[in-house]
């Protein structure tokens, strides 16, 4: 039987992990992601903005997606002082408590540049304790002048990601930036191998998607979605691990990592599709959680169903500590729960009989 996480696999998520794909410059990740699925697929696709798509059985008229988002929040240099320090500009929800004393990497034409976001030392705070902000926090590049930081190749629009890297606690918590959501990535691409080594026959073409630009409003989704048309979408995302200090598990729920995926119920989420996936999950033995979405799931979930004439879409979260830091924490049971779920529901897709409202 083909395991959901191998010694190999294991290599190609760290290394995937720690390659920057910050939002709207995808394409180093997208890369290396779209060479480690080829040979699970029998054809892929490359769209204008860098979503790719790995294909199993296109020429099939039946269209099934997996998919996650490629994207990790960034900065952008907005502004360079006479003095050389540099003002910073989001690219998607970045956390400006986190940044102090970061080291980032501000990738330029000339390669990447290193930098540190400063901060002024306890002594000097005293009373007038400030609070980051865009207003006030700052990279420095080791530079005296706007002149010297350019002559690096930094100019306004470059995009900065920190540096931290992947690593494992205890033995069972994967830890690093922007697991939110490669590890998405990661999931979707083993549930392609675990096809292929099992030799698993499937009687729809299958889209193994990893979209761009989620971060900034599931914008690679939408256009994605459009140019597939597929009749059914499966989306893994991440959601809060709320077993932390300082989560209200009154407003934001009470998922727990260790205890598998989590499955949500939402007017985006079809309800036959959810239900054979929780069939799914019953039949493999696959613990899960339940999470309620009051309106929008927030995720690509979104974008598939409501794109083409509605797309019986469903939702599988990765519960995650600390989302949007630097270290990011899941456990490594679920994420092997997550794929096997993924590769499982696949497994009972037959036809579009399947997800008629109602008979």
């Amino acid at each position: 039987m083909s395991k959901a996480i191998t010694k190999e696999s294991k290599v190609f998520l760290e290394k995937y992990l720690n390659n920057a794909s910050p939002t709207g410059f995808e394409s180093s990740g997208q890369k290396m992601w779209l060479e480690y699925i080829k040979p699970y697929i029998d054809d892929y696709m490359v769209d204008n903005y860098g979503t790719v798509v790995g294909v199993i059985n296109p020429e099939a008229e039946y269209k099934v997606v997996i998919e996650a988002h490629a994207d990790e929040i960034a900065w952008f240099v907005h502004y360079i002082t006479d003095d050389g320090f540099i003002y910073v500009r989001r690219n998607g929800g970045s956390d400006h408590m986190i940044a102090p004393s970061k080291r980032v990497n501000i990738h330029t034409d000339k390669g990447t540049v290193k930098a540190v976001f400063g901060w002024p030392a306890i002594h000097t705070r005293h009373d007038k304790d400030p609070k980051p902000s865009l207003k006030n926090i700052t990279l420095d590049c080791g530079c005296s002048t706007k002149e010297e930081v350019e002559e690096l190749g930094v100019h306004v629009g470059c995009v900065v990601t920190f540096e931290d890297e992947f690593m494992i606690l205890n033995k069972n918590r994967y830890v690093g930036r922007a697991l939110d959501n490669r590890i998405g990535g990661f999931m979707i691409a083993q549930v392609a191998r675990m096809i292929k080594e099992s030799k698993t026959k499937l009687p729809f073409g299958l889209y193994i998607v990893n979209s761009v630009q989620e971060e900034i409003g599931l914008r690679g989704a939408q256009m994605i979605a459009h140019k597939i048309k597929p009749d059914v979408a499966i989306v893994t995302d991440v959601c809060h691990d709320t077993g932390t200090p300082l989560i209200d598990k009154k407003e934001h729920g009470d998922f727990k990592g260790g205890k598998g995926p989590v499955l949500t119920y939402g007017p985006a989420v079809q309800n036959n599709l959810l239900k054979l996936i929780i069939d799914a999950a019953n039949e493999e033995k696959i613990a899960f959680q339940r999470q309620a979405a009051s309106r929008a799931t927030g995720t690509d979930t979104d974008a598939f169903a409501y794109s083409n004439e509605g797309v019986p879409s469903a939702l599988i979260s990765l519960p995650i500590r600390y989302m949007h830091t630097t270290v990011e924490m899941t456990h490594r049971e679920d994420v092997e729960a997550t794929i096997s779920l993924i590769f499982a529901a696949v497994k009972k897709i037959k036809n579009k009989q399947d997800f008629r409202y109602f008979t």
